[in-house]
């Protein structure tokens, strides 16, 4: 069967017609790569805060955690959400690092954390 764009205008109609008929319409699917990143900060107050962050962690977003409250009131506690935080990381292939004193930051497998301080620009 020639295709119809390869005739003459005028030229067998019926099979413009049944080129036509055959064309299905799909709907535009957001891919991947377009949707925006998800950014979210939470707070470790009691040691099962760190649930609400593994969540995310799993939804893929990137999450800024402030271990300030937790650290205050519980260092061992601490240190098990961390842990606790860490495997969750691996189990995700993420990626984890500390920023300061005060927080953590978790990203999903599609995220890394650069660890080097480099000059954009050559500045």
């Amino acid at each position: 069967m020639a295709l119809g764009f390869l005739k003459k205008d005028g030229e067998d109609s019926e099979d413009n017609e049944m080129i036509e008929d055959e064309f299905v319409e799909l709907d535009a699917e957001v891919s991947e790569r377009e949707k925006k990143v998800v950014v979210r900060a939470e707070t470790l107050k009691e040691f099962d805060d760190v649930e609400n962050v593994q969540e995310h962690l799993r939804n893929e977003h990137i999450v800024w955690v402030n271990i300030k409250p937790l650290k205050n009131r519980d260092m061992s506690k601490l240190k098990r959400a961390v842990k606790r935080l860490k495997k969750t990381v691996k189990a995700v292939d993420g990626d984890v690092a500390g920023v300061d004193e005060d927080w953590v930051v978790v990203t999903p497998s599609y995220a890394k954390i650069e660890r080097t301080s480099e000059k954009i620009n050559g500045e």
